[in-house]
């Protein structure tokens, strides 16, 4: 009976990670790696594991994203083309980083790009459509490269650069969430298969997560289409800032709340 009830409880907070990663389009690693570290898993083999598991939030997320039509394609490979290059390398920088330092790299990406989020002026997605969208498309490959560093680096999607870079050059933040998940398949497929080969993936976490993960993915994208882009843009920044600093001080060794 109580591994039935364990199951229920690893369901569960799959489900709410998959509803926030594709609510944000991040993939979910911002909320895999500190819920896996939390339940006792060391850092490099939450972030592995992570990789593995944003694999499939942001392909349950990105289907339900694609039905809507609010996926760049254009963008989004442009984005997946040098991201899958930069997973590649930060997972490997993860091998000469300590647990401490990880926390803080991963707290510290955060909050600039919270900031620049919460304070960004944004365009409803029915006041322009997919067609008349301008991007200025030779930047999208440089945001890729660092989105894909980041999502090696710290198990995330990559969603943490992907969104606001994507409105940066010109998408609304609709538009820019659903194309960030379309991108982060291609983008944690690099960083898990080198985390797999690297031997920080954990199976059976894994296994435990996935199955709500794709649930909840499929629920947050729903939630995200009747969201004003202004709530959705600021929910957004909010979870960063929280998430941010939690990390930092766990990084520090500092207590945490």
């Amino acid at each position: 009976m109580l591994r039935y009830v364990g199951y229920i409880g690893y369901f569960t907070v799959g489900v709410v990670i998959g509803i926030l990663a594709a609510l944000f389009g991040l993939g979910g690693g911002f909320l895999i790696v500190p819920t896996l570290n939390f339940l006792g898993v060391e850092i490099h083999h939450a972030v592995g594991t992570s990789s593995a598991a944003v694999v499939f939030t942001s392909l349950s997320s990105a289907i339900a994203y694609a039905r809507q039509g609010r996926v760049h394609y254009k963008a989004g490979l442009l984005l997946a083309s040098t991201a899958v290059f930069g997973a590649y390398i930060g997972a490997w920088m993860t091998g000469y980083i300590s647990a401490g330092e990880l926390k803080v790299i991963f707290g510290a990406a955060l909050i600039p790009v919270a900031i620049r989020t919460y304070r960004k002026k944004t365009v409803e997605p029915d006041e322009v459509r997919l067609g008349e969208m301008r991007v200025n498309y030779p930047l999208v490959p440089v945001g890729g490269f660092f989105a894909g560093i980041a999502s090696g680096l710290l198990g995330v999607g990559g969603g943490i650069i992907n969104v606001p870079f994507l409105t940066y050059l010109g998408l609304p933040i609709h538009y820019a969430v659903a194309t960030s998940s379309f991108a982060i398949v291609f983008t944690a497929s690099a960083g898990a298969l080198k985390h797999y080969a690297m031997g920080n993936v954990e199976t059976v976490w894994l296994a435990l997560l996935v199955p709500g993960l794709i649930t909840g993915a499929q629920l947050g994208a729903g939630m995200a289409k009747r969201m004003k882009a202004s709530s959705l843009r600021k929910a957004f920044a909010v979870v960063m800032a929280l998430l941010a600093l939690r990390m930092i001080l766990k990084g520090l060794g500092l207590p945490v709340p």
